[in-house]
């Protein structure tokens, strides 16, 4: 039960660097397909070579930055389209991470990882370190969105036509957008990297629908939330998308078809609203 809530906040940052693209500028950014996985093969190759853990976090965080510059320049300055910037990023992060590594996958055995600076047992060092990430995550989030530059953001990515009539450069919201979502995704990565021990070149396949199935698990259950709640469901989401990976584990089923039950819970969330708008519609209940 431990190792499944903390396990589920560290996923929660990845749906929390989501967010940042996919709710409020209202468009999916497949550079966190690259920008996940290259966050923790910078951290772990940085471990390996004497580096300490929080350091190599941090530079990690600055090598998901730099992808998600890259995909903003694309896409603002090529004029590129979303989805075939961020393959074009994602696709290149995957050669980078060779060239980081050395090699496919890299371990931590016998490496010091970030959560063995906190002073309790293995499991709530886990636990504990997923609580303050996620609370300076989301505390970052907050203070960030509720400054005049955030309220730009959020003004562009409601109507971008709009925001830009008001004088709003548009293209420098969406870019910073790109940035800050990729530097918390890369985070993830580190996080989790370390968590598991170690690094792989093929981390990031699919990553995109585990992110998107914790973000739409925590709209379904709750609704008419303020923007602090809607982070923090963020993180309800995933804790509830491990218990689910968890019971199917138990059930029996073959691990090996994750991604494919991880699409079909996304899918389901997908189609759940819909669902109830066209059930309850109409429907007035009387007292």
């Amino acid at each position: 039960m431990l190792s499944i809530i903390s396990q589920g906040l560290l996923w929660a940052i990845l749906g929390l660097g989501i967010f940042m693209t996919f709710r409020i500028l209202n468009f999916p950014d497949m550079t966190i397909e690259g920008s996940f996985p290259l966050g923790g093969a910078v951290a772990v190759t940085l471990i390996t070579k004497g580096v300490s853990p929080l350091v190599a976090t941090g530079i990690a965080i600055l090598a998901g930055c730099l992808a998600g510059l890259v995909s903003g320049l694309l896409y603002t300055k090529g004029k590129i389209p979303t989805l075939l910037s961020g393959i074009l990023v994602t696709s290149s992060c995957h050669s980078i991470i060779l060239m980081v590594m050395g090699r496919a996958n890299l371990g931590l055995l016998n490496f010091p990882v970030i959560q063995d600076s906190l002073p309790f047992s293995a499991r709530t060092n886990e636990l504990v370190l997923g609580v303050l990430v996620l609370i300076l995550v989301i505390g970052f989030q907050i203070t960030f969105l509720d400054t005049r530059l955030g309220q730009a953001y959020i003004a562009t990515g409601d109507n971008r036509d709009m925001a830009k009539s008001f004088g709003i450069d548009t293209d420098k919201m969406e870019l910073m957008g790109l940035v800050l979502s990729n530097g918390i995704v890369a985070l993830a990565g580190a996080l989790i990297a370390q968590q598991e021990g170690s690094a792989d070149v093929s981390r990031g396949i699919g990553i995109i629908v585990i992110g998107l199935a914790s973000l739409i698990i925590g709209e379904v259950m709750f609704n008419n939330l303020t923007l602090l709640e809607r982070l923090i469901t963020i993180a309800v989401g995933a804790i509830a998308y491990q218990f689910l990976f968890w019971t199917v584990i138990r059930l029996g089923f073959n691990t090996s078809y994750m991604r494919i039950y991880s699409a079909l819970i996304l899918g389901i969330c997908l189609v759940i609203p819909e669902l109830k708008a066209k059930f309850f519609k109409g429907v007035r209940i009387t007292k």
